[in-house]
Protein backbone atom coordinates (compact mmCIF):
# COMPACT_ATOMS: atom_id res chain seq x y z
CA UNK A 1 0.00 0.00 0.00
CA UNK A 2 1.04 3.48 -1.15
CA UNK A 3 1.41 6.29 1.85
CA UNK A 4 2.07 9.69 1.16
CA UNK A 5 3.29 12.64 3.37
CA UNK A 6 2.90 15.73 2.49
CA UNK A 7 5.27 19.10 3.45
CA UNK A 8 6.35 22.49 2.75
CA UNK A 9 3.21 24.35 3.65
CA UNK A 10 3.10 27.67 5.54
CA UNK A 11 2.45 31.63 5.49
CA UNK A 12 3.37 33.67 3.23
CA UNK A 13 2.21 37.16 1.45
CA UNK A 14 -0.02 37.04 -1.56
CA UNK A 15 2.34 37.65 -4.57
CA UNK A 16 4.53 35.25 -3.01
CA UNK A 17 5.78 31.87 -4.10
CA UNK A 18 5.81 28.37 -1.90
CA UNK A 19 6.79 24.56 -2.76
CA UNK A 20 4.63 21.98 -1.71
CA UNK A 21 6.03 18.50 -1.63
CA UNK A 22 4.32 14.60 -1.51
CA UNK A 23 6.55 11.86 -0.30
CA UNK A 24 5.53 8.18 -1.33
CA UNK A 25 6.55 5.18 0.43
CA UNK A 26 5.95 1.58 -1.35
CA UNK A 27 7.52 -0.04 -4.40
CA UNK A 28 5.14 1.15 -6.37
CA UNK A 29 4.68 4.42 -6.19
CA UNK A 30 6.69 5.75 -8.40
CA UNK A 31 4.46 4.50 -10.82
CA UNK A 32 1.42 6.12 -10.06
CA UNK A 33 -0.85 8.82 -11.41
CA UNK A 34 -0.33 11.86 -8.37
CA UNK A 35 -2.86 14.59 -7.76
CA UNK A 36 -3.05 17.94 -5.68
CA UNK A 37 -6.32 18.41 -4.04
CA UNK A 38 -7.07 21.96 -1.35
CA UNK A 39 -9.79 22.32 0.79
CA UNK A 40 -10.85 25.46 2.26
CA UNK A 41 -12.79 25.97 5.26
CA UNK A 42 -16.64 25.26 4.52
CA UNK A 43 -15.49 24.15 1.38
CA UNK A 44 -15.37 21.06 -1.03
CA UNK A 45 -11.80 19.61 -1.29
CA UNK A 46 -11.35 20.93 -5.32
CA UNK A 47 -8.98 19.22 -7.52
CA UNK A 48 -5.73 21.62 -8.39
CA UNK A 49 -2.96 19.63 -10.84
CA UNK A 50 -2.07 15.94 -11.41
CA UNK A 51 0.44 14.59 -13.03
CA UNK A 52 1.24 10.99 -14.84
CA UNK A 53 4.07 8.49 -13.24
CA UNK A 54 6.22 9.72 -16.92
CA UNK A 55 6.00 13.09 -16.19
CA UNK A 56 4.82 13.94 -19.69
CA UNK A 57 1.01 14.47 -18.76
CA UNK A 58 -0.30 17.24 -16.67
CA UNK A 59 -3.19 19.12 -16.17
CA UNK A 60 -4.42 21.82 -13.71
CA UNK A 61 -7.58 23.72 -12.97
CA UNK A 62 -8.41 26.93 -14.78
CA UNK A 63 -7.82 28.58 -11.12
CA UNK A 64 -3.76 27.80 -10.77
CA UNK A 65 -3.12 27.76 -14.86
CA UNK A 66 -0.14 29.60 -15.10
CA UNK A 67 1.12 29.82 -11.40
CA UNK A 68 0.85 26.46 -10.37
CA UNK A 69 3.95 23.75 -11.67
CA UNK A 70 3.82 20.10 -10.84
CA UNK A 71 6.18 17.80 -11.17
CA UNK A 72 7.68 14.77 -10.11
CA UNK A 73 10.88 12.95 -8.68
CA UNK A 74 10.44 9.06 -9.64
CA UNK A 75 13.66 8.40 -8.11
CA UNK A 76 12.83 9.69 -5.16
CA UNK A 77 9.22 8.88 -5.08
CA UNK A 78 8.13 12.62 -4.50
CA UNK A 79 5.79 14.80 -6.54
CA UNK A 80 5.88 18.65 -5.88
CA UNK A 81 3.67 21.72 -6.24
CA UNK A 82 5.46 24.93 -7.05
CA UNK A 83 3.19 27.72 -6.19
CA UNK A 84 4.19 31.41 -7.61
CA UNK A 85 2.11 34.78 -7.48
CA UNK A 86 -0.47 33.15 -4.49
CA UNK A 87 -3.47 34.50 -3.83
CA UNK A 88 -5.48 34.88 -0.29
CA UNK A 89 -8.23 32.63 -2.49
CA UNK A 90 -5.40 30.12 -2.31
CA UNK A 91 -5.58 29.51 1.35
CA UNK A 92 -6.41 26.11 2.20
CA UNK A 93 -5.27 22.86 3.08
CA UNK A 94 -3.32 20.99 0.61
CA UNK A 95 -3.65 17.08 0.00
CA UNK A 96 -1.60 15.66 -2.42
CA UNK A 97 -3.46 11.13 -3.64
CA UNK A 98 -2.51 8.97 -5.88
CA UNK A 99 -4.13 6.27 -7.70
CA UNK A 100 -2.37 3.61 -10.08
CA UNK A 101 -4.69 4.73 -13.26
CA UNK A 102 -6.97 7.37 -12.00
CA UNK A 103 -7.13 10.41 -14.25
CA UNK A 104 -10.32 11.75 -12.72
CA UNK A 105 -10.36 15.76 -11.12
CA UNK A 106 -13.24 14.07 -9.06
CA UNK A 107 -12.41 13.88 -4.87
CA UNK A 108 -14.81 11.21 -4.00
CA UNK A 109 -12.92 8.97 -6.78
CA UNK A 110 -9.26 9.13 -5.25
CA UNK A 111 -8.67 6.31 -1.95
CA UNK A 112 -4.94 7.22 -1.04
CA UNK A 113 -4.67 10.49 0.92
CA UNK A 114 -1.42 12.14 2.71
CA UNK A 115 -2.54 14.21 6.10
CA UNK A 116 -2.45 17.74 4.31
CA UNK A 117 -0.52 20.65 4.86
CA UNK A 118 -1.71 24.02 5.48
CA UNK A 119 -1.39 26.76 3.22
CA UNK A 120 -2.09 30.29 4.09
CA UNK A 121 -1.83 33.47 2.11
CA UNK A 122 -2.17 37.12 3.65
CA UNK A 123 -3.35 39.88 1.80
Amino acid sequence: QVQLVESGGGLVQAGGSLRLSCAASGRTASSYVMVWFRQAPGKEREFVAAIRWSGGSTYYADSVKGRFTISRDNAKNTEYLQMNSLKPEDTAVYYCAADPSLWVTDNRAWRIWGQGTQVTVSS
